[in-house]
C-alpha cells in the first residue's frame, strides 16, 4: 500500500513528584483591599459614612486610631462643608437676581449640584476600594483640619 508508518501514541507524561495532588492557593488576607496595617471589620462602613454628609462625624470621632478612615472622614466632611457653602452662595445670589437670570442661574446650580454628587460617588467608590481620591481644593482644606 503505502510506505507511511502507522501513527504512534506519545508516551504519557509521568505525574509530578508527590503524586500529583493539587494544593489550592492560600486565601486572600483580610482587610478588603486595604494595605496591611490593621484592617477592621467595619472599615468599609466607616468609609461609606465618611461620604454621607454630616455622618462623616461618626468615623471622624470613633475611629481615631485608623489613619485611613480619618483621611476619608476629613475629606468627606470637607466636601460636605464645601457643598453647603456653595449652595448658600447660590441661594443668596438667586435671591438678588432678576427673573430671567434666575432661571439660568438655577440651571447652573443644578449642574454644579450634579457635579458635587458625582465627585462624592467617585470618592466613595474609590474609598471602599482602598484608594484615595484627591479633590483639588477640598482635599487640601481637609488635610489642614
Amino acid at each position: 500500500m503505502s510506505d507511511i508508518p502507522p501513527p504512534t501514541v506519545p508516551p504519557a507524561t509521568p505525574p509530578p513528584p508527590g503524586g500529583g495532588s493539587y494544593v489550592p492557593p492560600p486565601p486572600p488576607p483580610p482587610g478588603g483591599g486595604y494595605p496591611s496595617g490593621g484592617g477592621s471589620s467595619d472599615r468599609t462602613l466607616m468609609v461609606v459614612l465618611s461620604y454621607l454628609g454630616l455622618l462623616a462625624l461618626i468615623p471622624l470621632l470613633t475611629k481615631k486610631d485608623d489613619p485611613e478612615v480619618q483621611w476619608h472622614a476629613k475629606n468627606g466632611l470637607a466636601l460636605a462643608v464645601t457643598w453647603f457653602v456653595v449652595w448658600i452662595a447660590f441661594q443668596v445670589i438667586t435671591f438678588v437676581l432678576p427673573g430671567p437670570l434666575r432661571v439660568v442661574w438655577g440651571l447652573l446650580g443644578c449642574v454644579i449640584g450634579i457635579a458635587f454628587f458625582v465627585v462624592n460617588i467617585i470618592a466613595l467608590v474609590k474609598g471602599v476600594g482602598g484608594q484615595r481620591f484627591r479633590i483639588p481644593v477640598v482635599t487640601d482644606f481637609a488635610e489642614k483640619m
